[in-house]
């Protein structure tokens, strides 16, 4: 069986697999409404994966703010706390049904950019946990 350290980096490997999609729909004429749902779950699948990284109950939620609290209750980032994410969790749900939610090309520029940003705070403090880890104990 998989322990909490496989889960996190297979979450982490699925957030990077949306980033890549969402990346791939900006390069080219849209969808805009799909990058900005792939930019979304990227980001609350890199925050499901610092949960499962730190052996935490990884809720059934597509809000973000609430991963992002949960998150910091077991590791304080400045930088993760910085962050609003909340105009991003609009897009896990309501983009898929409010049929007059066209995204224009810059929105879902800045949603890449907002996820591109918490996958390297999530990949740092992931990376810095499993070194401190390794080096505790030599």
């Amino acid at each position: 069986m998989k322990d909490n350290r496989d889960l996190a980096f297979g979450w982490l490997a699925k957030a990077e697999s949306d980033l890549s999609a969402a990346n791939w729909m900006l390069g080219g004429e849209g969808p805009f409404d799909t990058a900005c749902f792939h930019a979304q779950q990227a980001i609350e699948k890199a925050l499901k994966a610092m949960l499962a990284f730190y052996a935490q109950p990884i809720p059934r939620s597509h809000d973000l703010d609430e991963l992002q609290r949960l998150c910091l209750v077991v590791y304080s980032s400045s930088e993760l706390a910085a962050l609003d994410l909340t105009e991003a969790t609009d897009f896990a749900v309501s983009l898929r049904y409010d049929i007059e939610f066209w995204p224009e090309k810059s929105t879902a520029e800045k949603a890449i950019l907002l996820a591109t940003r918490v996958l390297e705070i999530i990949r740092a403090v992931m990376g810095a946990a499993k070194h401190k880890e390794s080096s505790e104990q030599r």
